[in-house]
């Protein structure tokens, strides 16, 4: 029993770390997945397995290497020299990710609360200093009441498309428009971006628990989840005319089948924004404090500091432009775990 309530744990941990900014919005489900029609359907199928398994291999692969942060896997995975320039590119994608997801955060108080988005923004940096000053107790505790509020509304929300008189004609409705790599190359992208940026939170979770059991579980119900959450988007957002054409395409599908719910909505995009928040900047820490022997408060106050710097550059232009870049990085990262 406590092997199925940890492993419950790690699976929130993993789904509130690959879930944030653009999975709330939509807009990266668009990116990856919906513009594509059915074809993307079967691309989250992929994805979904891709998360269970390299996930799992993943976290057992650091506790068998003693790896307790990503640099160390990093170097077992890459060799010393390499291991090192790769760390490099991953703390920069992770700070870029930091900024993303805070400039996120700015960006839905100033739609929905008409506030200046600094307010959430240093908002969202002062509660997350607070949680990460308990450690990984800390994390654990937001991705535990999070996430499963997450799953509920997705699933419920996609009920509610499911009702649809235009459902299946909506679903089945491929498109390709002459990007037929694109399509399929898309799960491999999207999995190895998430699990590049996943690997600072997962691999230093995995060494603290170093229970090989009790990871699998893990991996097993955090990709499943993942998935599940992933086809639950896709069919609500299809459903839903010139769905691309939006900045924040699930609040449209938000609007149209559950509009009594739509500051329900804001708060868990807001939500779904810390648990990436905290789990970046737990990742950051994790790191630093190998190279620097400074209080985990003064850590973070750099980590969150960097993170707002950055912040200040347009939400839509960060996510544009890091996303696939980072995506086609990691795909390396991806495939060298592979074949370990």
């Amino acid at each position: 029993m406590r092997t199925w309530s940890g492993a419950c744990q790690v699976a929130a941990v993993y789904v509130g770390t690959v879930i944030g900014a653009g999975f709330a919005t939509g807009k990266e489900i668009v990116q990856f997945f919906s513009q594509f029609g059915f074809y993307g359907l079967i691309s989250i199928v992929i994805s979904g397995v891709l998360f269970i398994f390299l996930g799992a291999k993943m976290m057992i692969t650091a506790i068998e290497w003693k790896a307790s942060s990503f640099e160390e896997f990093n170097q077992f995975l890459f060799g010393e020299k390499l291991g090192k320039v790769v760390t490099a590119i991953q703390f920069i994608m992770l700070v870029g990710v930091l900024g993303v997801m805070l400039s996120g955060a700015g960006a839905l108080f100033e739609e929905r609360l008409h506030w200046p988005a600094n307010v959430g923004i240093v908002l969202t940096i002062f509660v997350g200093f607070l949680i990460m000053t308990r450690g990984i107790q800390g994390l654990l505790a937001v991705n535990v009441f999070v996430v499963p509020l997450m799953l509920l509304f997705h699933f419920r929300l996609a009920t509610e498309a499911v009702a649809s008189p235009s459902f299946f004609e909506s679903l089945l409705v491929g498109k390709d428009d002459g990007w037929t790599w694109k399509i399929w190359t898309a799960p491999f992208v999207y999995t190895a971006l998430n699990l590049t940026l996943a690997q600072a939170v997962l691999v230093p979770l995995a060494y603290e628990i170093k229970d090989k059991r009790m990871i699998k579980r893990g991996a097993f119900l955090g990709g499943a989840a993942l998935m599940l959450l992933l086809m639950a988007s896709h069919v609500s957002l299809v459903q839903i005319k010139d769905f691309a054409s939006y900045e924040i395409p699930m609040a449209k599908v938000v609007e149209a089948y559950m509009p009594t719910f739509h500051y329900i909505y804001a708060i868990l995009i807001y939500g779904e924004i810390f648990t990436s928040v905290v789990g970046n900047a737990y990742g950051l820490k994790q790191q630093l404090e190998k190279r620097v022997k400074w209080e985990p408060s003064v850590l973070f106050a750099v980590i969150f500091t960097s993170g707002w710097i950055l912040s200040q550059i347009s939400y839509s232009t960060l996510l544009a432009f890091l996303y696939p870049l980072f995506g086609w990085i990691g795909l390396v990262f991806l495939l060298l775990l592979w074949k370990k």
